[in-house]
């Protein structure tokens, strides 16, 4: 499978949780609610998950290899690290100005 879309659907880069993210497979399947987490500076995937009747989580998808697990990982943390700059840049610029003489 082919991953065809990464959606990063809520930012918080000082927070535990980093990131959550939607990972669509070849234009046909999509998962949401993957996590990006922070454990003492080390980034790492959690996968959607319910809570069983024990309180014990269990995921409701996820990589079955450790191949799938890298793929994903490496694409889902390039986009991340790809929206942080972003953000930083965009953090940066000067905002517009209007030309003179211009009604807005």
């Amino acid at each position: 499978m082919k991953i065809t879309d990464i959606k990063i659907r809520r930012v918080n880069p000082s927070a535990k949780m980093k990131a959550i993210i939607s990972v669509t497979f070849d234009d046909a399947i999509v998962i949401h609610d993957i996590k990006i987490i922070d454990n003492q500076g080390s980034l790492f995937l959690a996968m959607p998950s319910q809570r069983l009747k024990n309180g014990e989580f269990r995921d409701i998808a996820h990589p079955i290899n450790s191949e799938a697990r890298e793929k994903l990982e490496r694409a889902i943390f390039q986009e991340y690290h790809n929206f942080l700059a972003k953000m930083q840049v965009e953090e940066f610029k000067e905002p517009e100005v209007p030309a003179a003489g211009l009604d807005s």
